[in-house]
């Protein structure tokens, strides 16, 4: 059986790489897909066949993504797009603490960055975080100091922060991560890159208003992570909180009705339309 997935549907973890007609791309196959709007971090500061190595080999880059290009292009979508910080550890966080303020949330990635969840760059960073009230996105590898394990103990030193673990875990059938952050209310988990069991697990032993739709696009088509969810036969009302609701509570504080066109916040968040 496959579960009903319309109505409208917030994308928590989608890039941009700073290049010609990226933005017109992504609103075009969000639009194909029935994507109402979306999280965005910097892509491209990474070349793909290095990051694979990096996550097999280990290694890492100092290079900074272009957060500048990712609030240009969700200051001309008319406020579909919502912008993550993707920071970059190797920098002092007065990078971040200076430009919070201009975006909804962090991302950090040892993946990219190779710096451990558990270095006091990264406690800086998430303090940074903390204070400017933003969700803190996590890509987690099998590596030391930046697994699972190590996500939910940097949780446990900021109780009063909200984690996103990224991609389901680490590779697609990591119900070790579930079972993990099961015990931690602070950490939520988006979809990503699992297997459709793990995504099951997820809201069985989390649920449905832990759990949160990404799509990791332009890397995986939306279209191949909706199809995940066709196959769960979840309530309804399941859906809505993974597709819409959780995202507008931890970026505004609501379940904002789609068809609600509130009046914008400081970055206009998500009116849909």
């Amino acid at each position: 059986m496959s579960s009903d997935v319309t109505g409208p549907v917030f994308d928590f973890h989608a890039r941009l790489a700073p290049a010609p007609g990226a933005l017109e791309r992504l609103l075009d196959v969000h639009d194909r897909c029935g994507i109402t709007a979306a999280a965005v971090s910097a892509g491209g500061c990474i070349d793909l066949s290095r990051l694979s190595r990096q996550l097999v080999h280990g290694g890492h880059v100092t290079t900074d993504p272009d957060n500048d290009a990712v609030l240009r292009a969700c200051d001309s979508s008319a406020d579909r797009l919502l912008p993550f910080y993707f920071a970059n550890p190797h920098r002092d966080p007065a990078y971040y603490r200076q430009r919070a303020a201009e975006f909804v949330g962090m991302e950090i990635s040892p993946a990219v960055h190779g710096v451990p969840l558990d270095d006091p760059r990264t406690t800086a960073l998430t303090a940074v975080a903390e204070t400017a009230g933003h969700p803190v996105y996590v890509v987690c590898l099998a590596r030391p100091g930046c697994g699972v394990v190590d996500l939910v103990a940097l949780a446990g030193r900021f109780p009063a922060l909200t984690f996103v673990l990224g991609h389901s875990g680490i590779g697609n059938i990591d119900y070790y991560a579930v079972d993990l952050v099961a015990p931690m209310a602070n950490i939520r988990l988006e979809t990503s890159g699992g297997y459709t069991s793990v995504v099951r697990a997820a809201v069985d032993r989390l649920g449905p208003d832990r759990v949160l739709f990404g799509s990791e696009y332009p890397l995986q088509h939306p279209d191949a992570e909706l199809a995940k969810f066709r196959t769960l036969d979840l309530p309804t009302a399941d859906w809505r909180l993974i597709a819409w609701d959780n995202a507008n509570r931890l970026l505004k504080g609501d379940g904002d009705d789609p068809d609600h066109h509130a009046p914008p916040d400081a970055r206009g968040l998500v009116d849909a339309r």
